[in-house]
């Protein structure tokens, strides 16, 4: 679900143990002279978009090194049964992220995201660009860059969130955390109360396996699994993303953006074998704070467009949406166990997701295929750093045909931390 770029086994157990080794010799220098260890915060007199979370992440800079480290972790434990059939406990370590950063120059930046995955199992690159700051309406990035379709691709860290498990329609129909190699640029402007910010990127995009996978149905994250895109384009024609957003500090933060181009190879040798067929993806996200009991809401929809062929069977849907809303709300906040300000919340997600939006040819209902889930959960946070998790998740799944539902819940505990 959430694969980016894939290394075989012996590199990847290399790459490992280099960074290990890289990470304790920063530790021990870190031990040597401690008074020149300092983190790195941000500004809080500004307002931070979500745009921002790519640096909005605690460092530390290490004496004299011309580079700051930092990242994060998860890991939890799960009791499902689906149906009543459950595989009883499960404990899961599905992340581990490490952050290099590097002011090379005045204005000039560079910042890579390295994400383990599923204890070791695989290694992704997630982030890795160059920022070059020429005005704050005008900046340039190129890399690997993370395609800002949405809120949660940007802003997806786990210490972030009161919940385990990624929302659905950002993981499934916008594919999550998806990156590309590309280029473009980026802008904000900042007055009193009010922010405005744009991006726009240029990037190797989606292929044709959307349509030709193992789920059998529309399937973006598909195309997650082609290494190669970070080397080439699939078709030769750019994926656009694009999305600006409006912030207010007493009202909250509100984007729109869209990601689009031609997803199958319509041309081979200079020879026409297909007609250009696109996909396109369309999203809003809100998010504010209550003033007075201080609520925490962000919500998040989306919709995709597929040019589905002809050819394909109707369980292919051409059109998919879904979204989710999370409110957060505070109910304790004092100092526990020597941790000042330590608080204590209680969380609700509600979500759906329904991957092919329309009716039969044949009979004019109604296509399903859709999924609907609730979470509660309560959690605690010793620092904003870190949090431990406790939710309880219920899920209905129905098939293309409106059959009943299958119906899984099970309950879920683990923590994630920024270190």
């Amino acid at each position: 679900m959430h694969k980016t770029f894939t290394f075989n086994y012996p590199k990847m157990k290399s790459l490992y143990i280099t960074v290990l080794i890289l990470f304790f010799n920063f530790s021990v220098l870190a031990q040597v002279d401690s008074t020149k260890v300092v983190t790195t915060q941000k500004d809080t007199t500004k307002l931070a978009l979500n745009m921002d979370a790519v640096y909005a992440r605690p460092f530390l800079k290490l004496g004299k090194l011309p580079i700051s480290i930092g990242g994060y972790v998860e890991a939890n434990t799960s009791y499902f049964a689906t149906d009543g059939v459950t595989e009883g406990m499960s404990f899961q370590m599905p992340r581990m992220t490490l952050f290099v950063s590097s002011t090379i120059r005045n204005r000039i930046k560079f910042l890579s995201e390295i994400e383990f995955e599923e204890g070791g199992k695989e290694i992704n690159i997630e982030f890795a660009s160059l920022d070059v700051e020429l005005h704050p309406l005008f900046n340039l990035r190129g890399g690997i860059i993370m395609n800002p379709i949405g809120s949660f691709n940007q802003n997806h860290d786990g210490p972030k969130w009161e919940f385990i498990d990624r929302p659905i329609s950002s993981t499934t129909i916008i594919p999550s955390t998806w990156s590309n190699v590309g280029f473009g640029f980026f802008g904000k402007y900042a007055k009193n109360n009010l922010v405005w910010a744009y991006e726009g990127y240029f990037s190797n995009g989606f292929d044709d396996t959307i349509i030709s996978n193992t789920e059998n149905r529309t399937w973006l994250p598909a195309s997650k699994e082609n290494k190669e895109r970070f080397e080439e384009s699939f078709n030769g024609v750019p994926l656009i993303t694009a999305k600006t957003a409006l912030k207010h500090r007493k009202i909250g933060e509100f984007g729109i953006s869209w990601m689009g181009g031609v997803y199958n190879k319509f041309q081979e040798d200079g020879i026409q074998i297909d007609k250009k067929r696109r996909v396109d993806l369309f999203a809003l996200d809100f998010n504010t704070v209550l003033p007075k009991l201080k609520t925490y809401i962000n919500t998040e929809w989306v919709w995709a467009y597929i040019d589905v062929p002809d050819t394909y069977t109707q369980q292919f849907g051409s059109k998919q949406k879904g979204g989710f809303i999370d409110i957060v709300q505070p109910i304790l906040k004092r100092d526990v166990l020597g941790w000042q300000n330590s608080t204590l919340n209680l969380a609700f997600r509600m979500e759906y997701t329904d991957y092919n939006v329309g009716t039969f040819k044949e009979t004019n209902e109604n296509i399903h295929d859709d999924v609907m889930a609730i979470t509660p959960g309560i959690s605690f946070r010793p620092s904003s750093q870190t949090v431990f998790r406790m939710n309880y998740r219920y899920i209905w799944e129905t098939d293309i045909f409106g059959n009943d539902p299958s119906k899984t819940a099970g309950i879920q505990f683990g923590f994630s931390t920024y270190f």
